[in-house]
C-alpha cells in the first residue's frame, strides 16, 4: 500500500506512512496527533484548528507493526506509549529545550508474543499503563515518583490471546464529580476466546470481577471501552467483535450481573469502539470504512446518529 491517509471532517492527512495505519491517538489539548503504522514507525503531527496537520517528528524504535498508541495525562508530562507485534511496549518521552525532541523513556519486554493493546489508567490512579498481549496475560505497569516502575500481571487472562484492554473510571458509578477519595481500580479486556472480562484490583493482585465472563459474540472480540460515568448511577462497556456486532454491557451497581445488549449487527468485522468524553456517544469502526456515532434514547434504545464519510 502506498502511504496511508487518516481522514477527518473536513480534511484529508498525507501521513507519510509507507503500509497501513493501524491508530491515531491524539493528545489530551487536541493540540497534537500520533499515528502508527506496519511500517513500523509513529508520526507525529500538530493540529492547529483549520490548517492541516503539521509534522513534526518520526519515532523509530519498534522491530514491528505498531499497533496501538496512547497518551498520558499531562500531568506526569509529555508521554506517549506504543506497543508492537515486537513483544515490546515503549514510552517515549518529549524534551528538549524547544520540545518536540523525543526518547525512549522506558521499554518494557515482558511479553511472550505480540502487544495488542495498551492503556493509561485514570490519572487519580497515577502512572500506570495496562498491555494486552497474544501470549494470553495483561501486565500492568506503574511508575513510582522515585524512578523504577512496578509490575502486576495477570496471567492466562484471555487463554488463546489478549486483543483489548481498558480502564474503568477511577470514580464508583453515582459517585459525585470530583477527586475519588478511594479511586477505584478496574479494568476490562477482551480476547481471542470472544469473551470480555472485568478485573479488579485488591490486596495486590488482579482478580476476575465478572461471573461468568460477558459472552455475546460468536467470534474475536476486537475492542472494549468502558465509558466515563460522570455521575451516573450505572457502569457501561462497550465491546466490538469480528462477528459483526456491537454488543453494550450494563451493571446496575457494584456485584450486580452485567447485562448485554446487541447494539448492532453491521454484517463486517467491526474494528474499534471508543466513548465520547461524555459517555453518552459511542463511536464505532467497521470493515467497511465506516466510523458512525450511536446515542442512547431516553427508552434506553441505542440509535445512529450519524455517518462519518
Amino acid at each position: 500500500m502506498a502511504s496511508a491517509v487518516k481522514q477527518t471532517a473536513n480534511q484529508r492527512v498525507e501521513t507519510g506512512h509507507q503500509d497501513v495505519v493501524h491508530d491515531i491517538a491524539i493528545d489530551y489539548y487536541g493540540k497534537r496527533m500520533a499515528t502508527c503504522s506496519s511500517d513500523r514507525s509513529i508520526k507525529l503531527f500538530g493540529l492547529s484548528g483549520s490548517d492541516s496537520p503539521t509534522p513534526l517528528a518520526t519515532l523509530s524504535g519498534h522491530q514491528g507493526p505498531v499497533w496501538q498508541l496512547a497518551w498520558a495525562h499531562p500531568k506526569f508530562g509529555s508521554l506517549l506509549a506504543s506497543c508492537s507485534y515486537d513483544r515490546r511496549v515503549i514510552v517515549w518521552r518529549e524534551g528538549g529545550p524547544q520540545g518536540n525532541e523525543w526518547s525512549q523513556f522506558q521499554v518494557f519486554a515482558e511479553h511472550d508474543a505480540s502487544v495488542n493493546s495498551i492503556s493509561w489508567a485514570p490519572h487519580e490512579l497515577g502512572l500506570c499503563l495496562a498491555c494486552g498481549s497474544s501470549d494470553g496475560s495483561i501486565t500492568v505497569f506503574t511508575g513510582r515518583e522515585d524512578g523504577p516502575w512496578d509490575k502486576t500481571k495477570i496471567d492466562q487472562a484471555h487463554q488463546v490471546g489478549v486483543t483489548a484492554v481498558s480502564w474503568a473510571p477511577a470514580s464508583a458509578p453515582g459517585s459525585t464529580v470530583g477527586l475519588p477519595t478511594d479511586p477505584v481500580q478496574k479494568l476490562v479486556s477482551g480476547g481471542c476466546d470472544n469473551t470480555a472480562k472485568v478485573w479488579k484490583f485488591y490486596n495486590g493482585t488482579w482478580k476476575l470481577d465478572c461471573f461468568p465472563p460477558l459472552q455475546l459474540h460468536t467470534d474475536w472480540v476486537r475492542d472494549v471501552a468502558w465509558a466515563p460515568n460522570l455521575g451516573l448511577p450505572k457502569s457501561t462497556i462497550a465491546s466490538c467483535s469480528q462477528d459483526g456486532t456491537v454488543v453494550i454491557w450494563t451493571q446496575g451497581k457494584e456485584g450486580d450481573k452485567w447485562d448485554g445488549r446487541v447494539l448492532n449487527d453491521f454484517k463486517t468485522p467491526v474494528w474499534r469502539v471508543s466513548w465520547s468524553l461524555t459517555g453518552n456517544i459511542l463511536a464505532v469502526a467497521d470493515g467497511n470504512n465506516n466510523v458512525t456515532l450511536w446515542k442512547e434514547a431516553v427508552d434506553g434504545e441505542w440509535n445512529q446518529v450519524t455517518t462519518i464519510e
